[in-house]
């Protein structure tokens, strides 16, 4: 499955139901067991519920936290976030700590190895496309959080959605992202994988307007 194919709204664990306005996660925010309204998908599994709360939609900076994300978002790729969310420290563990001048030194022992551990998703083309965009970044004459948020979106030009059906799979924005990652030379970044990270990574708010951390989340679209 292509990159494009398993990504919508990747960062988010809600699969391609948050643009389509089918399924049940597509309505509007949703109390949980605790008495707090959520988007769906954050009381969807208990392992969400603090990604959600506490990581989710929150402004991330520094190269080498915006490349773990870059890697996990690809990793996720035909999969759910929840598989991905359970095993991040093992990828944390397996890369490094996705330092990206550690990770671009890897060889193709370092990928056998990545092929054996049981601690993360062992797909051959994820594992060599996290090595070659760890090479990319490095070459970045800016840096990786310099590129990324340079396609953040107006955020007050955008109205907070009131359920996952309106919310997009891709964006202009994510499409001009995935098109610069690509150019220099990223793979698995296609346009809906894109808008995942600009999602997971706070360039955009998807909190639903009801959400409880719509507010928190919403304070800060670019970086000052």
């Amino acid at each position: 499955m292509s990159d494009e194919a398993g990504a919508v709204m990747a960062g988010t664990g809600a699969g391609s139901v948050a643009g389509t306005g089918a399924g049940p996660l597509a309505g509007g925010a949703v109390e949980g067991a605790d008495g707090v309204l959520r988007c769906p998908w954050g009381n969807s599994a208990e392992d969400y519920v603090g990604y959600h709360d506490s990581e989710w939609g929150r402004p991330v900076h520094g190269d080498d936290a915006l490349f773990e994300r870059v890697c996990l978002e690809a990793f996720q790729s035909g999969l759910s976030w929840l598989t991905i969310l359970r095993r991040r420290e093992g990828f944390r563990a397996a890369f490094a700590g996705f330092s990206i001048s550690e990770v671009a030194r890897f060889t193709e022992s370092d990928v056998e190895r990545l092929l054996a551990d049981t601690g993360i998703i062992r797909n051959r083309a994820k594992i060599e496309a996290a090595v070659s965009n760890a090479r990319a970044s490095l070459a970045l004459p800016q840096g990786l959080d310099k590129l990324i948020w340079s396609h953040a979106p107006d955020g007050p030009s955008r109205p907070a959605p009131r359920t996952l059906a309106e919310v997009p799979a891709t964006t202009p924005e994510s499409a001009a992202l995935a098109k610069e990652l690509k150019r220099h030379g990223f793979r698995f970044v296609g346009p809906t994988t894109a808008y995942a990270l600009m999602q997971a990574c706070g360039l955009v708010d998807d909190h639903l307007a009801d959400c409880h951390v719509r507010v928190a989340a919403s304070g800060a679209q670019r970086p000052r």
